[in-house]
């Protein structure tokens, strides 16, 4: 998450991570990396890998206009 782009942008997706490292599909990926980095920057940095990917996944959902469904997904989480 590079400082040279919007700011409000950055703190939306942090918001969103945020609240994401709770969802079931992120949670493992998150507990991995917190407890990889260890007590420090762990956690923050954890974060900033789950923004990357939900930015990840923005991304593709407006490329290619498909709905928001994670690999392994039944069906769409989002409308």
């Amino acid at each position: 998450m590079t400082h040279a782009g919007p700011k409000y942008l950055r703190w939306a997706l942090m918001e969103a991570a945020v609240h994401a490292c709770r969802h079931q599909v992120y949670a493992a990926r998150y507990q991995a990396n917190k407890k990889r980095l260890g007590k420090q920057r762990g956690a923050k940095v954890a974060q900033v890998d789950i923004a990357r990917r939900l930015a990840e996944a923005i991304w593709h959902m407006l490329t290619r206009n498909t709905t928001f469904a994670p690999a392994g997904a039944t069906r769409a989480l989002a409308a």
